[in-house]
């Protein structure tokens, strides 16, 4: 019999595809539904009732924290990052065809190697918008998402999922080879997505030469990504009890958007779209976590193959959580398959999320599909591509 909760949760996914326009709200309605019924009818992992929800959230706070921080603060950051006026520049810089979409889907993989994703996605979309003129395919959007993530599965300090790889005594190294999979995978979609963009709306060819570039905001862009990178870095020393007790990478993001804003004022007016958009990621993080799963199938190439489609819909961190507890994985392949699987879904990842609440016409599961069904795709063949190349290579200790 399936879990009264699978099916509230299955429910709450299905209203998200349906109604893309008032995705919060069923969000929210879907966890207030799964929060009743383990309230008043069963439990939260063990512990009945108000201490069990305690329980809960104690448990998850810090990555909620997080990504909510993370979200936010990477939206007022890409705004910075906008009114620089280096997007306006960079057709200088990128090939008049449409080898310059490849190019910039190219640029999101590499630099999401060594930031967070979804600070990689971000700036990609952000530059994407300036150079197409504001009109971006809704299957080049997609590519965004799958570049970045793509771009940080086989980096421990590129996806929330490697870094809690990391977190837990996994060595980089067992991580690595996930890049065998995600450069296969990106062959196969940055360079249909890039031509389909540059039907819909060429690359800009010649920018204003008189633009002027705001140093000081490109510096806050710089320091702050810097200050991530640190964070993360610095996260990853401390014993796993007290990195796991405090967000130390949302806290530095954000505190240096505040300590910064003398110099620079943020463009506030993008919280409402980013609080709503947090919050909508959120929700469905938080009900992912209440769902009565103790153990993944045996791990296999299969099970992991598998874990990787689940990720489009059913979130990566819990997904993550399970794999770890359990053991006897092939790490690299396992980050490929939970940090690239949610890319065939706008909601699938934190990635998706994030420039979906740039771009609204990207929320429609239909559309992402059909328009980005090249991403899917690639995520199958770099998948054959790691297992014929290297094989499975499970690894239980660091």
């Amino acid at each position: 019999m399936i879990p009264v909760e699978f099916l509230l949760f299955g429910a709450t996914l299905a209203g998200v595809a349906i109604f893309h326009r008032h995705t919060l709200l069923v969000a929210l309605a879907g966890l207030g539904a799964i929060t009743a019924y383990k309230f008043w009818f069963v439990d939260f992992r063990g512990e009945p009732g108000a201490l069990g929800l305690l329980y809960q959230l104690g448990s998850e706070w810090v990555i909620l924290a997080n990504l909510f921080a993370l979200l936010v603060g990477f939206a007022l950051l890409s705004r910075h990052f906008e009114h620089s006026g280096l997007p306006r520049l960079l057709p200088r810089l990128l090939p008049d065809d449409w080898k310059g979409g490849l190019a910039l889907l190219a640029l999101i993989f590499v630099i999401s190697a060594f930031l967070d994703n979804i600070a990689a996605a971000m700036i990609g979309a952000t530059v994407a918008g300036t150079v197409f003129r504001g009109r971006v395919h809704v299957g080049y959007l997609a590519a965004i998402v799958a570049a970045a993530n793509a771009g940080g599965s086989g980096s421990v300090i590129g996806d929330t999922t490697t870094t809690m790889m990391w977190l837990v005594g996994i060595s980089p190294r067992h991580v690595l080879h996930a890049y065998v999979a995600a450069v296969a995978a990106f062959v196969v979609f940055a360079i249909p997505a890039a031509r389909q963009q540059h039907r819909y709306s060429p690359i800009q060819r010649d920018p204003d030469p008189s633009v002027p570039v705001d140093g000081a905001r490109l510096a806050i862009v710089i320091i702050i990504l810097l200050g991530a990178v640190a964070a993360n870095v610095y996260a990853n020393q401390l014993p796993a009890s007290r990195s796991a007790s405090f967000p130390f990478i949302g806290a530095t993001v954000m505190g240096l958007l505040l300590l910064l804003t003398p110099w620079r004022r943020p463009d506030w007016s993008v919280l409402p779209a980013a609080i709503k958009g947090s919050a909508f990621l959120l929700s469905l993080v938080l009900s992912a976590s209440m769902m009565p799963v103790d153990r993944l199938p045996e791990a296999s190439a299969l099970t992991t193959f598998g874990v990787g489609l689940v990720s489009a819909v059913f979130d990566n961190i819990p997904l993550t959580k399970l794999a770890l507890e359990q053991g006897g994985y092939d790490w690299g392949v396992l980050a490929y398959a939970v940090g690239f699987g949610g890319s065939m879904i706008w909601f699938g990842s934190s990635a998706g999320v994030a420039v979906s609440n740039l771009f609204p016409e990207a929320k429609s599961v239909g559309q992402w599909l059909r328009q980005g069904w090249y991403v899917a795709v690639g995520y199958v063949v770099g998948f054959v591509v790691l297992l014929l190349a290297l094989g499975w290579r499970p690894h239980d200790g660091g």
